[in-house]
């Protein structure tokens, strides 16, 4: 299974970017997905995440309201689209699933950095 991320950049604080992570692949068992962050000097932490068999989210209470995730089965690509970014959102976004059967395994993306400027 590979997790390709894409969509990152530089955005004004204010602004939006959406995240694309493509999966490719034996994912037939795929239990959730979703994305991770971290900053420089700090913990890498749950943003937004998806399961894959009834569309609970979860999201993180700094992005709740902000950031919005979703997913396109016939891509095996899961989104998330973030708007008014602070600066506090800056940081590399890591894409993971949660995919296999019968023992599922966690996979991570490349991670994709996201910019916030003045």
């Amino acid at each position: 299974v590979t997790l390709v991320e894409s969509g990152g950049g530089l955005v004004q604080a204010g602004g939006s970017l959406r995240l694309s992570c493509a999966a490719s692949g034996r994912t037939s068992s795929t239990y959730s997905k979703g994305w991770f962050r971290q900053a420089p000097g700090k913990e890498r932490e749950l943003v937004s995440a998806i399961n894959w068999s009834n569309d609970n989210t979860y999201y993180a209470e700094s992005v709740k309201g902000r950031f919005t995730i979703s997913r396109d089965n016939a891509r095996n690509t899961v989104y998330l689209q973030m708007n008014n970014l602070k600066f506090t959102d800056a940081a590399v976004y890591y894409c993971y699933g949660v995919i296999g059967s019968p023992t599922p395994r966690h996979y991570w993306g490349q991670g994709t950095q996201v910019t916030v400027s003045s």
